[in-house]
C-alpha cells in the first residue's frame, strides 16, 4: 500500500536481482514488444537461471505489475506525497508527478501493446485512490472518502493522460495549474492548513 503500509526491506542481493530483472525486462520488451518477450530472454538478458526469476515473480504479467507498481510509489515517496496531507500545492505535485509518470512511461515503452497503457492505469489509479482517500480521510469532506478518492483518482489520471497524447501539449507545470482545480473539486475538502 502506498501511503499507509510502505514496502517491506529487501535484502540487499534480493532488490539487486530484481533490479537487474526490471532492467533486463525493460530493454528487451523496448527491442521485441511485450508480446514477443519470453521469461527466457529476460533472464538471460540479466544473468540469471529461470529458477531466479519464478522465485521474484510469477509471469512476466507480474513483472511488469510490480515493475509499474513500484516506479511509480518511488516517483510519488520522491516527492514525499505519501507523507504529507491535502493541500491545493501537494496536489499540483501529485499532478505533477503523475503527468510525469505516465509521459515517461509512454516514452520508455513505445510501440507496447495497448494493454500496457491499461495496466500502467490500473497500477497509478488504485495507488492515487489510496493516497488520495488518506488526505480526504485526515482532512475530513463532504463526501464519502471512497466515493471522493474513486472521482480524483480517475479525473486526474484521465487528465494526465490526455496530456501525455497532446501533440503539443502545455509546460507540465502550466497544465497542472489549470486542471489542479478540476481534481480538487472532486475531492470537495477545504484546504488544510499548514
Amino acid at each position: 500500500m502506498l501511503s499507509t503500509h510502505p514496502e517491506p526491506k529487501l535484502d540487499p542481493r534480493v532488490k539487486r536481482t530484481r533490479e537487474l530483472l526490471e532492467d533486463a525486462f525493460m530493454q528487451t520488451i523496448k527491442e521485441k514488444g511485450f508480446q514477443a518477450v519470453s521469461v527466457q530472454d529476460i533472464t538471460q538478458r540479466a544473468g540469471v537461471n529461470r529458477a531466479t526469476f519464478y522465485a521474484h515473480f510469477e509471469d512476466k504479467y507480474d513483472l511488469l505489475d510490480k515493475s509499474i507498481r513500484q516506479g511509480f510509489r518511488q516517483e510519488v515517496e520522491k516527492r514525499t506525497l505519501n507523507a504529507c496531507h491535502f493541500t491545493m500545492d501537494n496536489l499540483r505535485n501529485l499532478t505533477i508527478a503523475v503527468c510525469e509518470f505516465v509521459a515517461d512511461t509512454n516514452t520508455r515503452c513505445k510501440g507496447v501493446q495497448p494493454q500496457f497503457e491499461s495496466l500502467v492505469e490500473t497500477q497509478v489509479r488504485e495507488q492515487l485512490h489510496e493516497l488520495l482517500q488518506n488526505w480526504i480521510e485526515q482532512a475530513g469532506s463532504r463526501a464519502s472518502a471512497k466515493t471522493a478518492a474513486t472521482a480524483a483518482s480517475w479525473a486526474l489520471y484521465g487528465l494526465a493522460l490526455q496530456w501525455t497524447h497532446d501533440k503539443k501539449p502545455l509546460p507540465v507545470e502550466r497544465y497542472a495549474d489549470e486542471i489542479v482545480p478540476l481534481i480538487a473539486s472532486n475531492l470537495q475538502l477545504e484546504e488544510v492548513p499548514a
